[in-house]
């Protein structure tokens, strides 16, 4: 009874990581709007109310596949990040995730997501809890990196977190225009050339000492 029991667990198991492996793949190649009940349990070789009993309907799916790419991202981002000691090593970072991302398709899942909140309102706060991480983690870098500097106090961590999550969306909506990332590796390149010329606001000032006091 108990290995028939462990067995009919795993197999329910195996069930679920090959739909959430399906609604990745149809949300990346194929979009939100192709992502049926009936088009990812094809994808993953199972009967379509499968969908409903494990997850209870397509959008806890497609989330579901986005956490599993989240999680799979943060701990494959946070080691280049990490080794950004400075504001040009931190801009090359974020170019190299940016492509990483796009490269595996991970972009196109969450602004798949995102589009769809929308039009679909329930959808809105789950995105937006979903961005947090992201959100946190670029504060993170950017404030480890420039925290305390000139650039530091005149770019916050949180507003340019804020602007890069933006761009981040943005820029894949703007793919439909730029189908060679020409004008994308554009901007890039034009991160690459100013940071540079930043270094001086990136530098930490000793803090003056407060004048001593007339005995």
């Amino acid at each position: 009874m108990a290995r028939g029991t462990a067995r009919t667990r795993q197999s329910s198991e195996e069930t679920r990581e090959r739909l959430i492996t399906a609604a990745g793949r149809v949300l990346r190649e194929d979009g939100y709007t192709a992502a049926s009940a009936r088009t990812v349990a094809a994808t993953a070789g199972v009967n379509s109310a499968l969908v409903f009993y494990h997850f209870g309907g397509v959008d806890p799916l497609l989330l579901a596949a986005l956490d599993r790419s989240s999680a799979e991202r943060m701990a494959m981002h946070q080691p280049v990040a990490a080794r950004a000691a400075t504001l040009e090593e931190l801009v090359e970072a974020a170019i190299e995730i940016y492509r990483t991302d796009l490269r595996h398709g991970y972009t196109a899942e969450f602004c798949e997501l995102a589009a769809a909140a929308v039009t679909k309102p329930q959808l809105r706060t789950e995105i937006s809890t979903r961005a947090d991480p992201w959100i946190a983690f670029v504060e993170e870098h950017w404030e480890r990196v420039v925290g305390g500097s000139p650039l530091g106090r005149l770019l916050p961590a949180r507003e340019v977190a804020h602007g890069a999550i933006t761009y981040y969306l943005g820029v894949n909506f703007f793919s439909v225009l730029d189908e060679d990332s020409s004008r994308t590796e554009a901007v890039f390149g034009l991160a690459e050339r100013l940071a540079p010329r930043a270094r001086l606001l990136t530098m930490r000032l000793p803090r003056r000492s407060a004048p001593a006091e007339d005995p």
